[in-house]
């Protein structure tokens, strides 16, 4: 099929479309398009948000797509805005598909909503982590899927995730797209099933538009690569094993949440599950085979003592203000997990390092800026959390005299840590904002390979 039709409409956005404002142009969409288009209530958020979905179509398959299952990655939302409509108004591919298309723009709103004034602009490493925001592991509706597996049992999903639950018990769709992104880096893929024929367009989605590929470390040491930049997707149990295998903790001390949308999917359909990962933020070294003058083992090490040392940082600060934690501090719950569960992490990525042959190569330049210089970004997503943490707290009319001052001192002292990591990292990338127009393309591209190769 020949999707540039559709893909040259995308508009050129300038910036990333809020919670009600998605709502509102559902509601619209569907007043306009009656006979092709429903929107109906699918249940609500943990505040009490309403999450609509949309349906559109009436094709013989049922395809499922959701955005910002985590709510710092709104690109897919931003991808669901357009093809909702585009996929409505065009008669033809919409009976080429032959899909009846489930659509909810926002999963994650409450999170989506915590992570709006950035949405806007302008897109810079300190804005984007002075206001971001991820929910801890246990309150994120792509991790709170029911999962029974060795010694590990979860079963409290959220409301959010029973919302997809319900969806993909009643529909059971053929085609499922979980929309993700990254915050640096490249474009890499995650497939649920190893489908070789569409490799080569894949990665032509993104070199098209000149995104480089993410050639680096990949996201978990332990994935399998079905070609570059393309993995099979990872399962809760590669998780455990991996954990089981190389820590000297049991995996279920170092587990609080579930199995992912895919898995669960597995479980009530043959679903063909599909992941975009893009980043906002790219640099052009992320593509780059050129070797260097140490190994890989080295840089990957250097890494993990940078992260480490990044999180006694975090501790220091919040261990002197975590007893004024309130238990409705969203933001706290994240710092809270990073701490507690960091050194049993950190002792098991250590032992998967210096125990795989993989390590004792030369590092390339892609994996070196992952290890050595991307590091750096992900130091302002910590300090961006635990200042908000402690500004969730400040904003309380009640927070008075010791207690405010203390909140005040370390509130100033973690706000000058994040200007200054912030201006050591624009010093080390050389990054690129990417055009959201471009991010679109590529994951509504991605998206409609994969969907119109599934028979």
């Amino acid at each position: 099929m020949d999707f540039e039709k559709i893909l040259s409409k995308i508009p050129d956005y300038k910036c990333f479309l809020t919670v009600d404002e998605m709502d509102e142009n559902s509601k619209a969409l569907a007043e306009e398009y009656p006979d092709k288009v429903k929107v109906f209530h699918a249940g609500n958020s943990r505040k009490g948000h309403p999450i609509y979905c949309l349906k559109i179509g009436n094709g013989s398959k049922n395809a499922l797509m959701f955005g910002c299952p985590h709510p710092n990655e709104p690109m897919g939302a931003m991808t669901l805005e357009f093809f909702s409509r585009a996929i409505a108004e065009d008669d033809e591919l919409r009976e080429e598909l032959d899909y009846t298309w489930y659509i909810i723009k926002s999963i994650d709103v409450d999170g989506t909503m915590l992570n709006e004034k950035w949405f806007k602009g302008p897109f810079t490493l300190y804005n984007y982590t002075r206001n971001f925001f991820r929910p801890v592991a246990y309150e994120q509706v792509e991790w709170t899927f029911p999962v029974e597996y060795k010694n590990y049992v979860f079963n409290n999903p959220i409301p959010e995730t029973e919302i997809l639950m319900k969806l993909i018990n009643e529909t059971k769709p053929s085609f499922m797209y979980s929309l993700h992104n990254a915050g640096f880096g490249g474009a890499y893929w995650y497939l649920s099933h190893d489908l070789k024929e569409i490799y080569d367009d894949l990665m032509a989605t993104a070199r098209k538009v000149n995104v480089p590929l993410h050639l680096g470390e990949p996201e978990v040491p332990y994935g399998e690569k079905f070609a570059p930049a393309i993995f099979k997707l990872i399962g809760f149990e590669d998780d455990y094993d991996y954990l089981e295998k190389y820590s000297k903790i049991p995996p279920e001390k170092l587990l609080n949440s579930g199995q992912s949308s895919d898995g669960y999917a597995r479980t009530k359909c043959d679903c063909v599950c599909l992941v975009t990962e893009l980043p906002y933020f790219y640099e052009a070294r992320i593509e780059s085979d050129k070797k260097m003058d140490f190994t890989r083992r080295e840089a990957a090490l250097e890494k993990l003592e940078f992260m480490e040392d990044t999180k006694k940082i975090v501790e220091k600060y919040y261990t002197q203000v975590c007893e004024y934690m309130s238990s409705d501090n969203p933001f706290s719950k994240n710092i809270e997990q990073s701490i507690e569960y960091s050194k049993g992490q950190n002792e098991t990525e250590r032992n998967y390092i210096e125990n795989n042959e993989e390590y004792d190569e030369l590092c390339k330049e892609s994996e070196a800026l992952d290890n050595l210089d991307i590091p750096k970004f992900y130091k302002l997503i910590y300090l961006g959390l635990l200042l908000r943490s402690v500004e969730y707290e400040l904003m309380k009319d009640n927070v008075e005299g010791e207690k405010r001052a203390k909140l005040q001192d370390v509130f100033n002292s973690v706000d000058e840590e994040l200007k200054e990591a912030s201006q050591v990292a624009e010093d080390a990338l050389d990054y690129n904002v990417i055009p959201i127009r471009k991010l679109v393309r590529i994951q509504l591209e991605s998206g409609l390979l994969v969907a119109s190769h599934i028979n």
